[in-house]
């Protein structure tokens, strides 16, 4: 027997954290290196959530708190989903962790058995089934298509579920693609949903804000109030208000589960940062008007991301609704060889030849399920996006 369990051995390290840290290391080796693989809004905090913060230190609340989270923020989040989701959640069904990610984990490891399937559309966030196989289940993957616009489709749904399903794992707007669920669209899965019983849905909102061209939002157990009793509606600060260091991610759900992901948050973790959580109640309770403002500047980003990547030899680049990434195929370059003589068998080689020979860190389809395409982050600054852009088209002119 080796020293390091075997569910460890299941899990892979973060292949967006994998890449930024090489952007990182080529920057720091004095490479002239755009990254546009992290995940992370590239505005500032907000002053007044800032100052909530400092105000908090002052105040002395730098104690242990509650396991899962202040009372204060508990109410702030219970209101959040009433004012803007049309939930009602007593703030006794909220959990607060230490960022999404934990969330997750406490909800799979603290409900999954091993044999246990969990549904998860892709492309997907790659922590999702590696959290699912630490915890003993089995990702069961349903591939979208870009002719649908990376939108799981009901039928789909209804073949992929069994007797050991135990959960259905939901992004919208999407993680890497940006595509995001209309009312209608919803409607669909959540009918097949209906239809089984003994399926959770754990529903993964933290890109709720980030919607362009008038999309409107809407979460699972809204759509379908009967859903209600078997829903984890989950969100968190860190990328509508770009307090992603902060790491306060939250979830409301079935008090059974609730209690059951208080208890295994007590032997690990325990409690969130207490400022970060005082922190977080100005970002719920706090002015929201930014919002919308900083929604604008990543639409027109997105514009032109997608107009200069569908430019470029061999690319093709939908429209998403929401999020900050486009998720482009990159089918034309397959079978092709770069000036410097790489050849560009699947996606993950055309992603390293591109971060070698033009200094641009993009992530590879095949880390999010779904090949041949490469996520792009247009979390940053409109020249450093045009540059990149630029420097992708002359790369994919460069095959041959």
């Amino acid at each position: 027997m080796g020293f390091i369990s075997d569910s460890i051995q299941r899990v892979r390290p973060s292949p967006t954290i994998a890449v930024t840290g090489k952007a990182m290391e080529l920057k720091a080796a004095g490479e002239d290196v755009i990254g546009l693989g992290a995940g992370e809004p590239d505005f500032d905090t907000p002053d007044n959530i800032k100052q909530a913060g400092i105000d908090a230190i002052n105040r002395g609340k730098t104690k242990y708190t509650a396991v899962d989270g202040i009372p204060e923020l508990k109410r702030a989040i219970a209101d959040k989903f009433k004012r803007e989701n049309g939930l009602d959640y007593d703030p006794s069904q909220v959990s607060v962790s230490s960022g999404g990610k934990q969330v997750l984990y406490n909800a799979l490891l603290a409900t999954v058995n091993p044999g246990d399937e969990v549904i998860i559309p892709a492309p997907y966030w790659v922590s999702y089934p590696d959290i699912v196989l630490l915890g003993g289940g089995k990702p069961v993957f349903i591939e979208t298509t870009i002719e649908n616009g990376f939108k799981l489709q009901p039928e789909d749904l209804e073949a992929a579920i069994t007797p050991k399903t135990k959960w259905f794992i939901f992004n919208s707007p999407s993680n890497p693609s940006g595509a995001a669920y209309t009312h209608d669209d919803l409607k669909k899965i959540t009918d097949v949903l209906l239809k089984h019983e003994h399926v959770w849905v754990l529903t993964d909102d933290m890109y709720e804000h980030l919607v362009y061209d008038d999309f409107k939002f809407a979460t699972p157990a809204q759509v379908e109030p009967k859903l209600y009793d078997r829903t984890l509606t989950m969100n968190g600060v860190s990328k509508a208000y770009s307090m992603t260091g902060w790491r306060i991610g939250y979830a409301a759900g079935p008090d059974k589960l609730i209690k059951a992901m208080r208890k295994l948050q007590s032997q690990s973790t325990s409690n969130p940062s207490s400022v970060s959580q005082w922190a977080a109640v100005e970002a719920l309770d706090g002015p929201q008007g930014f919002l919308k403002e900083r929604a604008e500047v990543f639409k027109e980003r997105r514009d032109l991301v997608c107009s200069m990547l569908n430019q470029a030899k061999g690319l093709k680049c939908p429209t998403p609704e929401g999020a900050f990434y486009v998720y482009p195929s990159c089918e034309g370059c397959i079978g092709k060889t770069t000036p410097k003589g790489t050849k560009i068998e699947n996606d993950e080689d055309f992603v390293t030849a591109l971060l070698e020979e033009e200094g641009v860190a993009v992530v590879h389809g095949s880390a999010f399920g779904l090949s041949p395409f490469f996520r792009v982050s247009y979390a940053t600054s409109t020249e450093a996006l045009e540059d990149a852009c630029q420097r992708i088209q002359r790369f994919c002119a460069g095959l041959s």
